[in-house]
């Protein structure tokens, strides 16, 4: 019973219904005082036209006959002679304010209470002297209006149910498509994809319906694009680790001659490092992604760090014929830590010469945008099309991509930066170069 109450079906239907009785008990009491005071009002229309009909008869002589009908109708005749006297079956609810009144030329209209009894009295002076008084007790125009009153309840009370029945139905018309898509959300957390999600409902339901299949698609995607990404890092790290073991095994088996161990030993490091590169990489974007990891920020002037950088790898650069240059106004003052920014920059650097053919240019420049510094890290390697722009930070996108067709690393080498980029509170954006390949711009906020 309480997991019921606590749903949104009997939230909805018990909201409604409290909603329901007290617009039925209000409607209820006011629609009974408004019958109550219009069969009051024409109670004293009908006695006025009645007592002004008989009161042009003539005097109370003339009238003698109605003492024998006041008696017969229940005390709603009094006749008021001219001495004062009040006499008839309904004397006894003619005030001495109405007896006053008709005896002085003038009429009474009124409700009043007389000995207890609220009473509607109309009295109109006679010409021959005296008067005439109509009465009728409240109590007795209320009982003729309570057909109408209970006609009334009944109304108001099919108009209850009929509120609570509409309340359970708009009830489950929000709250049975809600119930689907979280059954859909629970097979999407217990890890099935293509999970249909019924749409129904209102449109605010269907939007969260549109939303959930909108990230049904996306984790689909996500996760295909990790598996493609494990698939591609465990084929890299399976190729260094197959030559590794072979020829561990032909060194224990003393099937290397001893004039080509030293060959085998640097083919050995160079695989081992080539591991050891994706375990760096891996652990790098992990702590990228971690809370703690720590950014050092402080002023700093990035055209001082693009020199020393193409400093660092003018020797890889001259061994692969490529021409490395900086191109950097004075002064490029960032907000940022000094380290990091060198590592996204080597990083960056290192991908530009691994693609740039022989005598290509790999340009490192800064320059000034609005309220902010960029470096840019260009080449004139093969560059990017659009669709490779759109996900080349993805992990492993361009890796899986153009393995065999042109140089690659780990794939991991792009995501690392762009995470590091957002770290350092930047953001990393890929491009075309105008040397004819590809162009990195780091974005940094500017120091003071």
């Amino acid at each position: 019973m309480r997991k019921w109450l606590r749903s949104l079906y009997a939230r909805v239907t018990l909201v409604t219904a409290a909603v329901a009785a007290v617009a039925t008990l209000v409607a209820g009491l006011v629609g009974a005082q408004l019958i109550r005071s219009a069969a009051v009002d024409q109670a004293r229309a009908s006695l006025a036209r009645q007592a002004q009909a008989l009161s042009v008869s003539g005097s109370v002589t003339n009238l003698a006959s109605l003492r024998e009908l006041a008696v017969g109708e229940a005390g709603r005749i009094a006749l008021v002679s001219p001495d004062g006297t009040v006499s008839g079956a309904g004397r006894k609810y003619v005030s001495r304010a109405a007896v006053s009144k008709v005896l002085s030329g003038g009429s009474f209209s009124q409700t009043e209470t007389v000995s207890g009894t609220p009473v509607v009295v109309e009295a109109r002076p006679l010409s021959g002297g005296g008067g005439l008084a109509l009465v009728e007790p409240v109590s007795a125009v209320n009982q003729a209006a309570g057909p109408l009153v209970a006609r009334l309840l009944w109304a108001l009370l099919i108009g209850f149910a009929c509120a609570v029945a509409g309340g359970a139905l708009v009830a489950s018309w929000v709250a049975r498509p809600l119930v689907h898509v979280a059954g859909a959300a629970r097979q999407l957390a217990g890890g099935e994809r293509g999970v249909a999600v019924d749409g129904g409902g209102p449109a605010e339901v269907e939007q969260v319906a549109h939303a959930l299949g909108a990230l049904d698609a996306s984790l689909t995607a996500s996760e295909g694009r990790q598996r493609e990404f494990l698939l591609s890092v465990s084929h890299e790290m399976r190729t260094p680790l197959t030559a590794l073991r072979g020829y561990a095994e032909a060194l224990a088996d003393e099937m290397i001659p001893a004039e080509d161990i030293p060959r085998v030993g640097q083919t050995l490091g160079a695989e081992a490092g080539r591991l050891d590169h994706f375990v760096s990489d891996l652990l790098e974007l992990a702590r990228l992604e971690a809370d703690d990891f720590r950014v050092d920020l402080q002023p700093v002037d990035a055209a001082a760090i693009l020199p020393a950088v193409v400093e660092a790898w003018r020797a890889v650069a001259e061994t692969a014929g490529v021409v490395l240059r900086a191109e950097v106004p004075a002064p490029l003052p960032v907000v940022t830590d000094a380290r990091r920014l060198r590592q996204l920059l080597d990083g960056l650097v290192e991908n530009a010469l691994r693609v740039a053919p022989v005598g290509a240019p790999v340009v490192l420049a800064g320059r000034w945008e609005g309220a902010g510094v960029v470096l840019e890290v260009r080449d004139g390697g093969p560059g990017l099309s659009e669709d490779d722009l759109a996900h080349a930070f993805e992990r492993g996108a361009l890796h899986s991509r153009y393995q065999g067709e042109r140089p690659v690393g780990t794939g991991l080498g792009l995501s690392i930066a762009q995470r590091l980029a957002g770290r350092l509170g930047g953001e990393l954006a890929a491009g075309r170069a105008p040397e004819g390949g590809a162009c990195f711009a780091v974005r940094l906020p500017a120091g003071g």
